[in-house]
């Protein structure tokens, strides 16, 4: 009897440490659950709140520096070359650039000239006899055309001593000498090559898809900056009409002044081209536009009174400018825009903003813009 009370007492201490066990543990996977649910992992971002702002739609393209003066002066006599400019000299506009021996030529019009007088003197004794009817019409006729030869004949003898001397067409530097002093030069020879920088202009070619936004006065900004020219801004001064069939594109020309002779010509310079200007438009980054198969969609930041969570939004874009774009749809005044750890985050996942800003210009961070560069003209 007594041995049996023993096994009784165990046997009831033993259920109630199982049964205090079973208290304390509880089901382990119900308490993973339970923690997994209390504890979701949030992700570190940005955010932009979108405002209407004015946006400046620009186009970017290459262009060349091209001398807006730049001839060829050739001879247009034959003769030995007296005297042509160094090179690197400065000329200005009128001022003899190459001298042909004129002896010849001189000795041409001096003979013209004795010819023209002996005529001249004649028509002159034959005008009152014809008009005393003592010579006929015919005579006098025969006289007066060999007057007129003779006024020719003058006339091209003092053309070609002209030009033997070679005039400079406009101010400008001798660049290249195609001839030296002392050589033969004949009709049609190339004696030197004069380039005026102080105005140059820039070519470019512009993607006929823009043919219609483009035209004469169109504001631009040239940056020529690694000349240490700095930034001008300056207007559309040609814009072509055709297409090149090779390129697709149409070619613009812009003149700018050069007074320090910092541009050379063949020199290349980023155009900024300004192709439309919009008052109000809703504008982000353009790092913040994630792409897949739907198209490009951004992350908008979802509030409550305690939480924050990401949804994804579809947007069309429109314009895009350096690192801006203007989304066309999907997007309004208000949102709240992931701008930095966009590609961390997922529909509906909490997050923990870290910052958030209200003017997109404050929102450098996220995206690379050049800040040194000013503003593209808008007129």
């Amino acid at each position: 009897m007594l041995r049996f009370r023993s096994l009784l007492v165990v046997t009831l201490l033993l259920g109630g440490v199982g049964a205090v066990a079973s208290g304390c543990g509880g089901d382990p996977a119900a308490s993973e659950e339970d923690d997994g649910a209390s504890e979701r992992p949030t992700t570190r971002v940005e955010t932009l709140v979108l405002e209407p702002t004015s946006f400046t739609d620009v186009i970017e393209v290459t262009g060349t520096v091209e001398a807006l003066d730049d001839a060829v002066l050739s001879s247009q006599t034959d003769g030995r070359v007296t005297m042509l400019r160094d090179l690197g000299t400065r000329v200005p506009a009128g001022a003899t650039v190459a001298e042909i021996n004129a002896d010849e030529a001189r000795a041409a019009v001096e003979q013209a000239e004795a010819q023209y007088d002996l005529a001249q003197d004649r028509f002159e004794r034959q005008e009152p006899l014809y008009r005393d009817s003592v010579i006929s019409a015919l005579e006098f006729e025969q006289v007066r055309s060999e007057r007129n030869q003779a006024r020719a004949a003058l006339s091209q003898a003092q053309t070609r001593l002209t030009n033997a001397q070679v005039d400079a067409p406009f101010a400008g530097t001798v660049e290249e000498r195609f001839i030296e002093e002392g050589e033969q030069a004949a009709p049609g020879t190339r004696l030197a090559r004069l380039v005026n920088t102080r105005r140059v202009k820039v070519t470019a070619g512009v993607p006929e898809r823009y043919a219609n936004d483009i035209q004469e006065g169109t504001p631009v900004q040239l940056d020529f900056r690694r000349y240490g020219a700095g930034v001008r801004t300056a207007a559309v001064t040609f814009a072509g009409s055709t297409i090149d069939p090779e390129s697709r594109t149409f070619s613009i020309e812009v003149t700018v002044s050069n007074e320090n002779g910092r541009l050379k010509p063949e020199m290349s310079t980023t155009l900024r081209v300004t192709r439309a200007t919009l008052d109000s438009a809703i504008v982000l980054p353009r790092t913040a536009i994630l792409r897949d198969e739907s198209g490009p969609h951004v992350y908008v930041v979802d509030r409550t009174d305690s939480t924050a969570v990401a949804r994804n939004q579809e947007v069309t874009l429109g314009s895009e400018t350096g690192a801006r774009v203007v989304a066309d749809s999907g997007l309004a005044a208000g949102d709240e825009v992931i701008v930095v750890g966009q590609n961390n985050a997922a529909p509906e996942a909490p997050l923990d903003i870290t910052s958030q800003y209200t003017r997109l210009s404050a929102a450098g961070t996220p995206f690379n813009s050049d800040d040194s560069l000013p503003a593209p003209p808008t007129d």
